[in-house]
């Protein structure tokens, strides 16, 4: 999953939801420095991880992509789950979008003392460029998605992946739908 839906099934509290985006960012770092809601918020991240890369909804959507693209497709639907998320949160939510994500940018900021040089680069491009504001439209993510295929680090063709998104979006909105409450299940099950 993206930034924002880990954040969104984090435990409810900024040190765990700040953990459950540093999963992404915690190679070689020694855990056992930080606080335990921290390292229970990384946790949650792999867990969340590991039941979406297993999930039978998630999996045909990825089948859906084309061979030349197919490599890319797991990225691209987690981007994509943050603009479904967007779009339906109030199916998933009780609190507000918007204030949801501006105490989330407020927390980075909090926190940012804590978090490993590279993500304290990345969530300062996330709140200054409003990434999660822009993830409400799917050209956006199309941008993000070009964005991050010309920073691998090997020869691709992922660029135009959002093509495809438009091409098969309505089944891989139904198997958001689909998926998206099991993950929330899940999620709220390991919080302890």
């Amino acid at each position: 999953m993206n930034h924002l839906a880990h954040l969104f099934l984090a435990p409810d509290s900024p040190e765990a939801r700040v953990g459950s985006v540093m999963g992404d960012f915690v190679r070689g770092v020694d855990l056992s420095t930080y606080p335990d809601e921290i390292v229970h918020g990384v946790h949650h991240h792999r867990a969340v991880d590991s039941f979406t890369d297993s999930h039978p909804a998630v999996l045909d959507s990825k089948r859906l992509f084309s061979q030349r693209r197919r490599r890319f497709a797991g990225v691209a639907l987690d981007i994509l789950y943050d603009h479904y998320l967007l779009r339906h949160w109030c199916r998933f939510a009780e609190t507000d979008r918007d204030r949801f994500i501006q105490q989330v940018y407020g927390e980075f900021e909090n926190y940012e003392h804590l978090m490993p040089e590279t993500m304290a680069r990345v969530t300062r491009r996330m709140v200054a460029g409003d990434w999660f504001g822009a993830y409400q439209s799917l050209d956006s993510i199309g941008h993000a998605l070009d964005r991050v295929a010309s920073r691998i680090r090997f020869a691709n063709r992922f660029d135009g992946m959002i093509e495809e998104i438009y091409e098969h979006e309505e089944e891989l909105e139904a198997n958001f739908l689909v998926f998206f409450p099991e993950l929330k299940h899940f999620a709220g099950e390991h919080h302890g």
